[in-house]
């Protein structure tokens, strides 16, 4: 049996997903991209008896992070990013605007992300990977059989690539050396949408060319 214990919320007007991974004997526990509905992740931490241990984001786009200051306040725990995704994390208060939200600025990262580090929760490791091209700072979070890919790989899609930082190319590149490179068997958390696995998008996906699925 793993380790790791994995509660997906699926939340927002933007269906976007957060996840709590938790060591199910530590009781510890981190959050992937809060989202819009910080209230209902809370209650879920609370429901469960974990305890957070850090707010882990796999890029800063506004469906993201937009609960990261409710849950750094009620825990105080610290906030991971990678450093080329801060400009669009500050930006949060005009892309907010942009969708009708009136929202302030979300509290500074403590932790700026590097690729190959390696982060813990519990007994539990995780890689992080920079997977750039569906933003600038896009990261994975690969352990335990897993991986939690942001909006890098979808099930039976792609993220998309024309909000500012994205590009096409290096979102291709970063699915063929970060994902595509794993057992079939790994389990794909995304940023929305249902889990998939490495080997079912191998085969299936329409957007892998046959050289991606190599």
């Amino acid at each position: 049996m793993s380790d790791i214990e994995i509660v997906t919320l699926p939340n927002g007007r933007f269906a976007e997903n957060c996840y709590l991974a938790a060591d199910r004997d530590a009781r510890e526990a981190v959050i992937i991209d809060p989202g819009e509905e910080p209230e209902t992740f809370l209650a879920e931490l609370d429901t469960r008896g974990w305890s957070l241990r850090a707010i882990w984001l796999t890029h800063a786009h506004i469906d993201h992070i937009l609960g990261v200051e409710a849950v750094k306040r009620a825990t105080g725990v610290p906030i991971h990013l990678h450093p080329d995704d801060r400009q669009l994390y500050e930006a949060l208060p005009q892309f907010g605007e942009w969708i009708g939200l009136q929202v302030g600025a979300p509290p500074a990262p403590e932790h700026e992300l590097q690729p190959g580090e390696r982060l813990r929760v519990g007994r539990c490791e995780f890689e992080v990977r920079h997977t750039p091209g569906h933003s600038p700072g896009s990261v994975s979070f690969v352990g335990d059989g897993v991986v939690f890919g942001g909006d890098v790989l979808f099930n039976g899609s792609i993220g998309r690539t024309d909000l500012p930082g994205g590009d096409h190319p290096t979102l291709l590149a970063s699915i063929q050396t970060h994902f595509l490179s794993l057992p079939d068997s790994t389990v794909v958390y995304s940023g929305h949408g249902p889990e998939t696995t490495i080997g079912v998008e191998r085969l299936t996906n329409p957007w892998l060319t046959g050289s991606l699925r190599a």
